[in-house]
């Protein structure tokens, strides 16, 4: 009992931070959600609806590495007050718009993309403030909290937002979503109090010099920037992922959307169960040998049982194998990161950080596409019954997303393999 009056003692303001935030996020992944089911049913597009992801990422990734300057000078909880404030905005004006009945599909692209802008700055902010608001000696169980939240909040979003959508409407999901912001944003406000931080250097800088200090800071430390070029080769990996799964199951002979709900809420779960493991497990001897060992097993496991196996079950125990070790993977690189860079560059580091580890996941999510589309299953359509391409993947629609998974998986293995070797992120282990 000590113990645990002391961690909550200490990660106080933390944890207030923790929940509410938490609670926020469930909020906006289930309007995030309704606003795909309602974007799909009134358009039937699928490109016109992964839009709405691609307007997100796009201010995202072009802008954060400007946003880390804007970070660091600016006061942090400020900083995420306007930032939520904003996004809170967008979400009026979308249930606005609905309740005129004049909502378009270019009115969500637009308010996802101011959304992504100030998500840019708000994102390195509260980095940071983890920092400030964490002992050292805690960041692998902060982290791991944090991984257990996200992976919660991916879990439970599809239930709430169906349940509020089947006996309510989409209004009472956005309803919830701006509740929900009420209780982050006074929380934040009156409660949580952010140290602030004294830099080193008074000497004001530009903009643009600021930014080019985090971009110079990884060219001067190649072991966090080779971390992090190997984070955006698995997430264009990954993202093909994301693009050829439901373009599988929702093909296949015995999938369906409820087979598509059952492997993301296996992905899910597993996700919840390595963010418990990693809260509870001691530090690692070697958290780069536990990075690699986590992506090559993620890699190596889910996307062959995808590519060979035609069942709903199968594809659930290929989710829980490819998921439960990523937690794992998050939180001690979430550790070396902290550990390594200065708190005072860390804004401009992680904004930096953002726009070189997720450039490739809008690419990866239209070469999952078009490589689904314009070339796996015109080439497995051809494929007479008996082939043993038709055997290993079926022969009807799905086979061409199920080969493609199988190319993933050894694009993977790959990967991991060739960053293994690199010597410059061994060097963090120092």
């Amino acid at each position: 009992m000590n113990s645990i009056k002391s961690f909550i003692k200490e990660l106080h303001h933390f944890l207030i931070l923790w929940l509410t935030q938490s609670f926020s996020s469930l909020g906006s992944a289930m309007t995030n959600f309704a606003l795909v089911i309602w974007s799909y049913q009134e358009y039937g597009s699928a490109l016109q609806t992964a839009m709405l992801a691609i307007c997100s990422y796009a201010p995202y990734v072009l802008m954060s590495v400007f946003a880390g300057a804007l970070s660091d000078r600016w006061n942090k909880k400020i900083s995420m007050l306007v930032c939520d404030s904003f996004a809170a905005g967008c979400t009026v004006i979308v249930l606005v718009l609905l309740q005129m009945g004049k909502l378009e599909l270019w009115h969500l692209y637009i308010l996802n993309a101011v959304n992504g802008l100030m998500n840019t700055v708000q994102q390195p902010a509260a980095d940071v403030t983890i920092s400030l608001l964490t002992p050292q000696k805690h960041y692998q169980r902060v982290s791991g909290m944090r991984s257990f939240s996200n992976s919660l909040v991916t879990v439970i979003t599809p239930v709430l937002a169906t349940a509020f959508l089947s006996l309510f409407s989409i209004q009472w999901v956005i309803a919830f979503d701006l509740l929900s912001f009420s209780v982050a944003f006074l929380s934040l406000m009156f409660f949580v109090r952010i140290p602030e931080i004294k830099r080193k250097d008074e000497v004001k800088e530009t903009i643009l010099k600021s930014a080019k200090a985090g971009l110079h800071y990884l060219k001067q430390n190649r072991g966090i920037l080779d971390l992090i070029l190997f984070l955006a080769a698995i997430n264009l990996i990954a993202s093909a992922y994301n693009a050829a799964l439901p373009a599988m199951i929702l093909s296949r002979q015995d999938g369906n959307e409820m087979a598509l709900g059952l492997v993301n809420m296996a992905g899910g779960i597993a996700t919840l169960v390595g963010s418990l493991m990693v809260s509870l497990l001691p530090s690692p001897p070697s958290r780069v040998r536990v990075i690699c060992n986590a992506l090559l097993f993620s890699m190596s496991t889910e996307n062959f049982f995808l590519a060979f196996g035609q069942s709903t079950p199968i594809w659930c125990i290929g989710a829980i194998l490819g998921w439960i070790a990523i937690p794992v993977m998050g939180a001690n690189m979430d550790v070396l990161f902290r550990n390594t860079i200065p708190i005072e560059m860390q804004g401009r580091v992680y904004s930096a950080r953002n726009t070189l580890q997720f450039f490739t996941i809008p690419i990866g999510y239209f070469l999952g596409g078009i490589l689904i589309d314009k070339v796996f299953e015109p080439f497995m359509k051809v494929q007479s019954p008996d082939s043993l391409l038709a055997i290993l993947f079926g022969n009807g629609k799905g086979s061409g997303a199920a080969l493609l998974f199988l190319i993933l998986a050894i694009a993977g293995i790959v990967v991991c393999l060739i960053f293994r070797k690199d010597a410059h992120i061994w060097q963090l282990e120092k």
